[in-house]
């Protein structure tokens, strides 16, 4: 990779990362709503989601982000992060969060943090040996 290359990922993994942060800071309140989400869809437009707690199980960040970008027509979505209130940070998505991102997007990448600062993963790097749907074919 080029040196060029190197920065405008970094620069456009800090522009997802800043995105779902302004989104947790201005709208997470208490309990309800603790994680926010920002994916960049192929095209370069950047959706968001908040979280939305329920007893019941109520849908992640990511989960309400790939709704969102569905309702705009944005069906090719390449990177997803999300990020935790109160100053945690970017989090890992869920089991379930995986598995569906995977499912929807199999060439995603997601933002994790490692011992070396944030880095961009492919999904399926994070759910190893996955069930993988395979559509009937004819």
């Amino acid at each position: 990779m080029t040196a060029d290359l190197d920065h405008e990922l970094d620069r456009e993994l800090t522009e997802l990362v800043d995105a779902a942060t302004r989104l947790v800071v201005a709208h997470a309140k208490g309990d309800d709503h603790t994680m926010a989400c920002a994916a960049r869809n192929r095209d370069g437009r950047i959706i968001t989601g908040l979280n939305v707690y329920h007893f019941t199980g109520g849908p992640c960040a990511e989960l309400v982000t790939i709704g969102a970008a569905a309702a705009v027509g944005a069906y090719d979505l390449t990177t997803v992060v999300a990020v935790g209130n109160d100053g945690r940070g970017v989090m890992p998505p869920c089991g379930r969060c995986r598995q569906v991102l995977l499912d929807y997007f199999p060439r995603i990448e997601v933002v994790v943090g490692t011992p070396d600062g944030l880095r961009a993963v492919p999904v399926r790097e994070l759910l190893p040996y996955a069930y993988e749907f395979v559509p009937d074919v004819p």
